[in-house]
């Protein structure tokens, strides 16, 4: 697959946006295995913002497209969107993450997550996807809105680890990165969740 200049580590770096690129690379990710990981020998980390919003008056459709981070941080292709449905269990996603954390000027590292869960009750919504061979990254994230007594609350769950050995010698700077990005992931969902729409 030729989409342009890149650099082939674990990921596959590049030197454009390849949003034009991203059925190819997801037919590509589809086929990756998920990177093994045991929770017991990696780091947890439980991170949670307030909602504004009643939960019962919550639209949910942002957040189940995967609109989680903002687009200078990540963006992302999700299987059920090539395939024109929901998301489910076993969709495979393509992330374009910005390196470092700007639209432009940035190289844009392709990497693919899959889904694990997807929590739908009236209690809880949310999704868990595991990383893919290939990912900086080794574990689960989840991602979790839920009702409190006149408000909601988003909480985002990850267990994780470098997956490639040379990253563990950037482990302080790793960590510090992985607290800014999930920091604004809380910000960008509580500062755009949206009301049900009215049918009157």
């Amino acid at each position: 697959m030729n989409v342009g200049n890149r650099l082939r580590i674990e990921g596959k770096i590049f030197f454009s946006n390849q949003h034009e690129h991203f059925v190819e690379h997801l037919t590509e990710l589809k086929n990756s295995k998920i990177i093994p990981y045991q929770k017991a020998f990696i780091k947890h980390k439980i991170s949670r913002q307030v909602i504004n919003r009643n939960f019962s008056d919550l639209s949910f459709e942002n957040f189940f497209s995967y609109n989680i981070f903002p687009s200078s941080i990540l963006t992302a292709y999700g299987q059920w969107e090539a395939e024109r449905r929901t998301m489910q269990l076993g969709d495979t996603i393509v992330q374009q993450i910005n390196i470092p954390p700007f639209n432009r000027l940035s190289q844009k590292l392709i990497v693919g997550v899959r889904i694990k869960e997807v929590f739908n009750s009236d209690g809880c919504k949310g999704f868990s996807y595991e990383t893919l061979r290939g990912h900086v990254e080794k574990g689960i994230s989840t991602f979790r809105i839920e009702p409190q007594k006149s408000s909601s609350a988003f909480t985002i769950e990850t267990y994780s680890a470098p997956a490639m050995p040379l990253l563990k010698l950037f482990g302080p700077f790793s960590s510090l990165y992985q607290d800014y990005c999930t920091n604004k992931a809380l910000k960008n969902v509580a500062t755009n969740a949206m009301p049900k729409t009215s049918l009157i």
